[in-house]
C-alpha cells in the first residue's frame, strides 16, 4: 500500500515538472517565474475543486471527522498536492524567489501531507486545509499575471484584490480557525499532528498581517485618489487658480 503511495507521490511530481517544462517550452518569452506560476495556478484550481468536492460532497465532514482513517480519494488528491509542493519548495529554493515565511508555509505543506500518509489518517481535517487555503491562490496568481501585462491598475485588479482579502479573512481565518478548534479537541488526532494544524494557522495569521498592510496602503490610495479627483471637481475647470 505504501509503495503505491509513493508511487502516486513521484507521478504527481513527474506530472507538474513536466507541465513546468511544457509552459517554458510554450512561452519561452516569458520568465521562469511565469511558468512557475502557471503550475502553480492550475494547482489551485484543480485542488480547490477537488478539495472542496471531498469536504462538502464525498465526505466526510472535517469539523467531527478528525483523526478518522483516510479515504482513498483523500490519499489522491494529497498526493497530487505534495507532489506539487514539492516541485514549487524546490523552485523556490533553487531560484531564491521567496522569503522565509512562504518557505516555512511549504515546508510545513510537504511535513504535514507526508505524515498523514505515514500514519494512514487525519486526512480529512488536511483536505480541509488545503480548501481553505488553495481557494485563494488562483486570485493570487491572477494579481501577479495582471501586474506583468501591465492591467493591474485598473477595476479587474481592484475585484481580484478584494475576492482575495475576503476569502482569505472569511475562509482561511474564521474557517480555518473552526477547523483548528475540531483538530485541537479531536481526541484521534496526533499530537504531531495537531502542533503542525497550529504551526500552519500561526503562518496564516503572519500572512494576515501583510494582507492587512497592504489592503490599508491600497484603501489610502485609492481614498486620497478619490479625494483629489473631487477637489479637481470642485475647481470647476479653473485650474490655474485652485
Amino acid at each position: 500500500m505504501m509503495l503505491f503511495v509513493i508511487l502516486q507521490v513521484l507521478c504527481s511530481l513527474l506530472m507538474w515538472l513536466s507541465l513546468y517544462c511544457g509552459f517554458r517550452f510554450w512561452k519561452t518569452h516569458h520568465t521562469q517565474e511565469w511558468s512557475c506560476r502557471l503550475v502553480t495556478l492550475a494547482h489551485g484550481l484543480i485542488v480547490t475543486f477537488l478539495s472542496g468536492y471531498i469536504a462538502l460532497i464525498d465526505g466526510p465532514w472535517p469539523l467531527t471527522h478528525s483523526g478518522h482513517p483516510n479515504t482513498t480519494l483523500q490519499v489522491c488528491l494529497i498526493c497530487l498536492s505534495l507532489g506539487y509542493f514539492v516541485f514549487d519548495l524546490s523552485w523556490c529554493i533553487y531560484f531564491g524567489s521567496e522569503g522565509e515565511l512562504m518557505l516555512c508555509h511549504h515546508m510545513l505543506s510537504v511535513g504535514g501531507l507526508v505524515m498523514v500518509l505515514l500514519l494512514g489518517a487525519s486526512a480529512t481535517e488536511v483536505n480541509a486545509v488545503l480548501f481553505v487555503s488553495e481557494i485563494t491562490n488562483p486570485l493570487l496568481q491572477v494579481r501577479w499575471f495582471l501586474r506583468e501585462i501591465g492591467h493591474y491598475p485598473s477595476l479587474a485588479g481592484d475585484v481580484v484584490d478584494f475576492l482575495f482579502v475576503a476569502l482569505f479573512v472569511v475562509l482561511r481565518i474564521v474557517g480555518g480557525a473552526w477547523i483548528l478548534r475540531g483538530v485541537m479537541t479531536s481526541p484521534q488526532t496526533f499530537c504531531i499532528l495537531k502542533m503542525g494544524f497550529l504551526a500552519m494557522y500561526v503562518v496564516s495569521l503572519a500572512f494576515l498581517l501583510d494582507i492587512s498592510q497592504f489592503a490599508r496602503r491600497k484603501a489610502m490610495k485609492k481614498y486620497y485618489t478619490w479625494k483629489k479627483r473631487g477637489d479637481i471637481l470642485e475647481c470647476n475647470g479653473r485650474l490655474p487658480t485652485c
